[in-house]
């Protein structure tokens, strides 16, 4: 079934409209983040985690995302020719394919993470609680995601991941894994640090928050020395790319920790041992900015990191190991 004309084509199938949808944001030039902050700054939302899975093939877009995406574009004008085209094509995927329009994709699939450990480097499909397209989907956009995904680290621990690097502090010396490692708050052990929303959306962009360590996958941290004793903070993801982690000191979202594309805008943590020699403990310095702590050392899942004046314990005690 043919679908309305966008962008002098009418996709035939669900894999022409996404491959279209590809082409928008690549003739935008934009980021998945910028395309996020183009639409929050419109008062919508534009989660890259579901613009990710949809470019990716995993799913039709829902039509509020479709709206936003097409607007963060710039071709705000050419909305109502996407919304038409997704209509048929959605009718059309639902008859050949037996899918429930009903039953539409959730907008955050971060937030419905799989139950169960998922293996390094290997996403689960339980992410993704909304309708697979066809297989061939995957093949017709495989070569494309190979250009634009991530490629500064394959998936799988660095070679020599097994190797320390040496900081010291006041006189104590410590070791700090060197690969793919977790971040954990000695408040609750099986959370880690990695992104998700501010829980009273005063600032719309993903922030680090702590949430259950079976659940990160496939994003994975990595730590970057800078120089005496000092790292950046980098998050990896074969959609979005790498991050590396920026202390706000300014603006709504002032004290939280956002990851940003360009590296050198990230901050430089000061990571220093705490608690007993060997206890894998630290707390995480941002000079003239305090350290990194949970918000009011709580335990509960999705709660913000945020930067705080030190006290050296509760939530701005880490636990730095490697990923298992």
């Amino acid at each position: 079934m043919a679908g309305m004309e966008i962008l002098g084509v009418k996709p035939r199938d669900a894999v022409e409209f996404v491959a279209l949808m590809r082409r928008l944001k690549q003739e935008s030039q934009l980021t998945y983040r910028q395309l996020e902050e183009r639409a929050a700054a419109r008062g919508e939302i534009l989660a890259r985690s579901t613009l990710a899975d949809v470019l990716g093939g995993k799913r039709l877009p829902r039509p509020e995302l479709l709206t936003a995406f097409v607007h963060a574009c710039g071709r705000g004008s050419e909305a109502t020719a996407w919304l038409d085209a997704l209509d048929v094509i959605a009718r059309g995927e639902a008859l050949e394919h037996g899918l429930d329009k009903a039953d539409p994709a959730p907008t955050e699939p971060a937030e419905a993470a799989p139950t169960e450990p998922v293996r390094h480097g290997q996403p689960s499909d339980k992410r993704f609680k909304g309708h697979l397209l066809p297989l061939t989907m995957a093949a017709a956009f495989g070569a494309v995601t190979a250009s634009v995904a991530w490629m500064l680290i394959p998936f799988g621990r660095p070679a020599g991941d097994v190797q320390h690097t040496e900081s010291t502090t006041s006189g104590i010396w410590s070791t700090l894994p060197r690969g793919w490692v977790r971040l954990r708050p000695v408040t609750a052990l099986h959370l880690c640090l990695t992104d998700g929303r501010v829980q009273n959306y005063r600032y719309v962009p993903l922030v680090a928050v702590q949430r259950p360590c079976d659940e990160v996958a496939p994003q994975t941290t990595l730590l970057e020395p800078t120089g005496e004793g000092n790292y950046r903070i980098q998050w990896h993801h074969p959609d979005y790319g790498r991050g590396c982690l920026k202390a706000l000191s300014e603006g709504p979202g002032a004290g939280l920790l956002e990851p940003r594309d360009d590296c050198e805008q990230g901050s430089s943590f000061e990571i220093e041992p705490s608690g007993l020699y060997g206890s894998g403990q630290y707390v995480l310095r941002v000079k003239g900015q305090g350290c990194v702590g949970i918000v009011g050392s709580s335990t509960a899942e999705g709660t913000e990191a945020e930067m705080e004046p030190c006290v050296g314990k509760g939530g701005q005690v880490f636990v730095i190991d490697l990923l298992p």
